[in-house]
């Protein structure tokens, strides 16, 4: 009986899970996490490039820890204001 219980509790989570969030791209469906991601090391890119030209590079340091989470940040921003479903 507690493990009929366990499982029920365990399936909860799951009954928002409707559909994977995809986007049809020339007949092949890709996952909406996989545009965010591109567009957050994109915009990293871009950022980086007009700090460099500012020369305020060395604004944002340790960068092996800042660049990442920019990544992170422009990702999850994109996937916000993009995919709010």
């Amino acid at each position: 009986m507690r493990a009929i219980g366990v499982a029920v509790v365990a399936t909860v989570p799951t009954s928002g899970c409707a559909y994977a969030p995809s986007i049809s791209v020339l007949g092949a469906y890709f996952p909406d996490w996989l545009f965010c991601i591109v567009a957050g090391v994109v915009l990293t890119v871009i950022f980086y490039l007009i700090l460099q030209r500012a020369r305020r590079g060395e604004w944002l340091w340790p960068s092996a820890v800042v660049y990442p989470t920019l990544v992170t940040f422009f990702a999850l921003a994109f996937w916000l204001i993009l995919f709010p479903h």
